[in-house]
């Protein structure tokens, strides 16, 4: 039997089948297109749901579980989007809605603890039982895996670990609060933070690596720049990973997790990235003379790890 998992996010919705051995058989994708009425997106979620299965030539009877993985805050017991600033989501009964609209069972779970399931299941947690994962993308999102089980809290609003505060009266967040881990970890921050040091460094070689157009910077300008030698690409990559480091150490002490995996697009710096907050854990972490200690990997599902997890979060409710 297949599974199906559907990866709902602000800007693509995307479905794909999953086999017994967590492989992604086949797909279907569209745009999101926000904002727009509930109903509307759930009935393109239906559509490119269906549309997936019929890419792998199945039927949907050959689908004995599905889940979606979304954004904003979950009722995951009852399948209901409490909220979701991004879609627009108000106490919606998302799982009702999709099973009347395809008949498939579905379950529902934020999409931070999806892809945090995808990777425990199939990725860089497999065979672990308590494991974290760090998303470094336009926030930070995470998700917490204690016992095999996601760990969310009593009202399932918990795992918001981009919003635990690293400076006090930091940096402005988007969630309201001043100097949260996201506003200095997330790429987001990145980008800005580079652009901070292009403005103080004008012979930086960064300006050179976005055509001397400050908009172009991106997620990895100050690493190409670094590793061309360039002082202030280094300054702002080895500042940047320190905050990383810093809220990896927090949550290493919280949870003392086997495994804490660091996702999204800076996560493929590789070796670049995770050996340093290796070194700086070694420092930090509580527990460092304890035999047993957390170890730091990069995700290696990619995009992927939504879908794998939403199709197999299923097996939590058993």
């Amino acid at each position: 039997m297949y599974r199906l998992g559907i990866d709902l996010g602000g800007t693509n919705i995307v479905a794909g089948v999953v086999d017994e051995n967590f492989k992604i058989i086949a797909t279907a994708k569209r745009k999101t297109n926000c904002p727009r009425p509930a109903e509307e997106i759930v009935d393109d979620m239906a559509a490119v749901a269906i549309e997936a299965i019929s890419n792998a030539n199945l039927t949907l009877s050959d689908i004995e579980a599905a889940g979606v993985g979304t954004p904003g805050c979950i009722d995951a017991e009852n399948g209901i989007v409490t909220y979701s600033n991004n879609l627009d989501f108000y106490d919606l009964p998302l799982t009702s809605m999709l099973k009347e609209k395809t008949g498939l069972n579905f379950f529902v779970e934020n999409d931070a603890n999806a892809a945090a399931y995808g990777e425990f299941v199939a990725g860089a947690g497999k065979g672990t039982k308590d494991f974290i994962m760090i998303t470094l993308g336009t926030g930070v999102g995470g998700g917490i895996i204690i016992d095999g089980k996601i760990r969310s809290g009593y009202n399932s609003a918990g795992g918001e670990l981009g919003h635990t505060v690293i400076e006090m009266n930091g940096e402005a967040c988007s969630c309201g609060r001043h100097g949260c881990w996201e506003a200095y970890a997330s790429a987001t921050a990145l980008i800005r933070q580079t652009k901070q040091a292009m403005i103080k460094y004008p012979d930086s070689v960064m300006w050179g690596l976005c055509d001397r157009d400050i908009s172009k910077v991106n997620g990895i300008t100050a690493f190409e720049a670094m590793r061309k030698g360039d002082f202030a690409g280094k300054l702002v990559v080895d500042r940047y990973i320190e905050y990383i480091s810093v809220g990896i150490a927090n949550n290493v002490n919280i949870f003392q997790p086997e495994i804490i995996c660091i996702g999204g697009g800076i996560s493929k710096e590789g070796d670049t990235l995770i050996d340093p907050i290796k070194k700086y854990l070694k420092g930090e972490n509580y527990a460092r003379y304890m035999k047993l200690n957390a170890d730091v990997k990069a995700a290696v599902l990619g995009n992927d790890a939504g879908i794998i997890g939403a199709a197999y979060i299923c097996d939590l409710y058993k």
